[in-house]
């Protein structure tokens, strides 16, 4: 799925494929630094974060696992519930492990710092975060990211993981949807 496979429902691109993947590539960079000579347990976070944690996974040397999570705090509008709730825990246990959640944006920061506190909580060494996008406008709670990609408006957005009611997720780009799409 591109950007013509849209038609009238796509407003606008806000960043395209090759600025992810090159910002991908930096944030792999630095956390390879950062965490040189230890083993990393990278947490994607369901669904959105699977394209982030596959694209930055493949850019990354650092010896890392990887495991899933599945969190909800959306029904199938445009904003965060705030009420989060386990859809599916993770395999591993996280006693002495450097934890990095994956996610694929932060608005409100309602799921990431319940999810913080959750895993900290299992005995990880360390938890931090890296998330593709965020949006500071939107913050309802003070969320400590460690590596973020783009800071974004306080804007609906989909594509490369990121939904409107299920759809949008595979575009290779992120987007804003045209207002009729979502607001009948």
């Amino acid at each position: 799925m591109d950007a013509s496979d849209m038609g009238a429902d796509l407003e606008k691109v806000l960043i395209s494929a090759e600025e992810i993947a090159g910002r991908l590539a930096e944030l792999a960079a630095q956390v390879d630094e950062d965490y040189a000579g230890r083993e990393l347990l990278l947490v994607g976070v369901l669904k959105g974060a699977s394209l982030v944690m596959s694209d930055f996974v493949r850019a990354l040397h650092t010896p890392a696992q990887m495991d899933w999570m599945a969190v909800s705090s959306y029904g199938s509008g445009t904003k965060s519930s705030g009420v989060v709730r386990i859809v599916k825990d993770l395999d591993t246990d996280l006693t002495g492990r450097d934890v990095l959640i994956v996610e694929d944006i932060i608005d409100s920061g309602l799921t990431l710092s319940w999810l913080v506190a959750n895993l900290s909580s299992r005995g990880a060494a360390s938890v931090s975060i890296l998330t593709l996008l965020r949006k500071p406008e939107a913050a309802k709670v003070h969320v400590d990211v460690r590596y973020t990609g783009f800071e974004i408006p306080n804007e609906f957005v989909v594509g490369y993981g990121l939904d409107f009611a299920e759809r949008y997720r595979g575009l290779p780009f992120v987007g804003t949807l045209a207002p009729h799409v979502y607001s009948s």
